[in-house]
């Protein structure tokens, strides 16, 4: 059998390499911690992760969980960039969503950690010059102007966040569920999705 190292196959020049690089994602655990008790069992997915999962799909257009967790699954870069070997199982979309939503109901905690993400991102010009997505909007990121940079990074961060949002509400229409709420504090369907919301088994987070 050949062995074959992940780290290996992901290109020198890749985007992601240099987003690894020079990103410091460390943050993120930190912020989140509050919101994960021990009493209520492993989470499914760290918060690194689960956000780092979410860059990647923000500077992809990636703009649904369920499509994103099927890109990471197909995509070595992707994976290396997660910490994920290739055989290593991956999160369903429900457990992304759901500790992306539940964890944090009724604050902004997800727009403040893809704020500081975005900042650097623009710091290190790593999104410079490139034109970053947003709900019906494309605007062009300028490393040289601080209001503007303050203004892009709200707006895709918010934007990117009701993308994912609307894409879920979607999802359960056409599987005939009930639609979430997300203004104030998301309702919690009746359990129906609970199952995923801890330890998917997979071994990770």
């Amino acid at each position: 059998m050949e062995l074959v190292y992940i780290d290996n196959l992901v290109p020198e020049d890749h985007l992601l390499r240099k987003i690894d690089k020079y990103i410091d994602f460390s943050f993120i655990n930190e912020i989140c911690k509050p919101y994960y008790c021990e009493d209520n069992g492993r989470p499914a997915i760290e918060p690194e992760i689960m956000f780092r999962m979410l860059f990647i799909g923000y500077l992809y257009g990636i703009r649904s969980e369920r499509r994103l967790v099927e890109e990471v699954k197909v995509n070595l870069a992707y994976r290396w960039f997660l910490g994920y070997g290739i055989e290593d199982k991956i999160p369903d979309a429900s457990v992304i969503w759901q500790n992306r939503i539940r964890r944090f109901n009724g604050t902004d905690v997800p727009r403040q950690i893809f704020d500081r993400i975005l900042q650097q991102a623009i710091k290190h010009k790593l999104v410079d010059g490139k034109i970053l997505y947003s709900d019906s909007t494309h605007l062009k990121a300028n490393a040289n102007k601080n209001k503007f940079i303050e203004e892009t990074v709200k707006v895709e961060s918010q934007a990117y966040i009701n993308d994912l949002n609307e894409a879920i509400n979607e999802d359960r229409k056409n599987h005939g569920k009930k639609e979430l709420k997300f203004d104030g504090e998301p309702k919690k369907n009746d359990g129906e999705d609970d199952e995923d919301y801890f330890d998917d088994g997979s071994g990770k987070g």
